[in-house]
């Protein structure tokens, strides 16, 4: 097992490193970015105003030099060896471009000695290796990536736990039963709601139930008068407001108001994970059922209870687990879709916004810092095949 450990975290380091650097050279050769306005003023600002400017968020610099910087806060200036500069002179950037007009290229170049001047080390990262992702340039400029971050983090948990006992309470006895009544009545009706929640898109069911418990909430009372209005999105109100006859107006920032708030976007991840889940169980359930030492077992006249309990369930949760697992990074990453049609300030809408206004720092961060999860949770899920099936053995 520790042999394999150790090839095991060697592996997620390359993997961690080859996509950050892949996903670091994507984002620098993409069109747009936070000099994209400038564009549209190219005839009233200068090519010295517009260095400046690069300069600002280090684009100036050859994007290796940035990508090292970016990763391990190197290099800061000229190497020092005994109080002497080595590679003062190297070019790292240019600073100034030449426009068309005058052949193209570069008149003023970046080198390793200047540095420290234009791009100082209290604006520059000391590198995501150590923690430091940067600061934000569009969404809220001037403010530390890891801060967004960890502000919106709470908000993307209270949606991801919630839904993920829900959908673990709810898809677990679903499969189990359906693959226990095979072709009976409910296992029709069960595959059938199943597979339409798992082919539709999430934004269909959100935007269904903003129209449901939102726009035509009014109309729907008419008929039926208990029917509730549903804030559409946010975490919590900014007025009160009324939800149905039967309850009293809700005041922003109550227990009532945060869980009415989070009743839409749990929902919809849940019927989401719920379809799926519970297809994939009953499957794994219905190949475990036809193996003989279930059969064995049925014959043995152990009681249904335990031979679906204790023989088949736990052998049918083993590829249950990867499902499992892979909601670790989901916990940070959030439900972007989710999360962005119902307006909930949480991770998913924070990438979505540093991916829709060029907010590189952000974008990169979230990117790596889901990679880091997704390798460990795959890790977790191989140790936890040992300790569910101990037929497994790593060596």
């Amino acid at each position: 097992m520790t042999a394999y450990l150790i090839r095991r975290l060697f592996q997620m380091t390359l993997v961690v490193f080859v996509v950050s650097l892949f996903m670091f050279f994507l984002f620098n050769i993409a069109p747009g970015g936070p000099l994209t306005g400038l564009q549209q003023q190219q005839r009233r600002i200068t090519p010295e105003e517009k260095a400046r400017i690069r300069a600002q968020y280090e684009l100036d610099l050859y994007w290796p030099i940035r990508y090292t910087r970016w990763l391990v806060g190197w290099p800061q200036g000229p190497l020092v060896i005994n109080g002497q500069e080595w590679f003062a002179e190297v070019p790292v950037g240019c600073y100034l471009e030449a426009t068309p007009e005058e052949g193209g290229g570069c008149k003023d170049y970046v080198y390793l000695a200047e540095m420290p001047e234009l791009h100082p080390p209290i604006k520059s990262s000391r590198g995501i290796l150590f923690g430091d992702f940067g600061q934000s340039t569009v969404v809220q400029a001037g403010r530390p990536v890891w801060d967004l971050l960890t502000s919106r983090l709470w908000a993307t948990m209270e949606l991801q736990i919630l839904s993920l006992v829900l959908s673990l309470i709810i898809a677990i006895p679903l499969g189990i039963y359906s693959a226990v009544h095979q072709y009976s009545k409910f296992d029709y009706t069960f595959t059938t709601a199943a597979f339409i929640g798992s082919s539709m898109p999430t934004f269909f069911f959100g935007l269904l139930f903003i129209l449901t418990f939102t726009i035509l909430a009014g109309r729907i009372q008419e008929v039926w008068p208990w029917w509730p209005t549903l804030p559409p999105g946010l975490r919590e109100a900014v007025r009160p407001y009324d939800v149905a006859s039967w309850l009293p107006k809700v005041q922003p920032g109550s227990p009532l108001d945060r869980f009415l708030h989070l009743l839409m976007p749990v929902s919809v991840l849940t019927i989401v994970s719920v379809a799926a889940w519970s297809r994939f169980l009953r499957s794994s359930m219905l190949e475990v059922l036809r193996q003989d030492y279930v059969r064995t077992a049925r014959a043995k006249g152990l009681v249904e209870r335990l031979v679906i309990n204790k023989h088949a369930l736990r052998n049918a949760l083993i590829p249950f687990i990867t499902i499992l697992v892979l909601q670790i990074p989901l916990f940070f990453a959030g439900a972007i879709v989710t999360e962005t049609v119902f307006a909930w300030p949480g991770m998913g809408r924070l990438y979505y916004d540093a991916l829709n206004r060029s907010d590189y720092n952000i974008a990169l961060a979230f990117i790596y810092v889901t990679t880091i999860l997704t390798v460990a949770a795959t890790l977790l899920g191989d140790i936890l095949y040992s300790v569910v099936d101990p037929r497994i053995r790593y060596s």
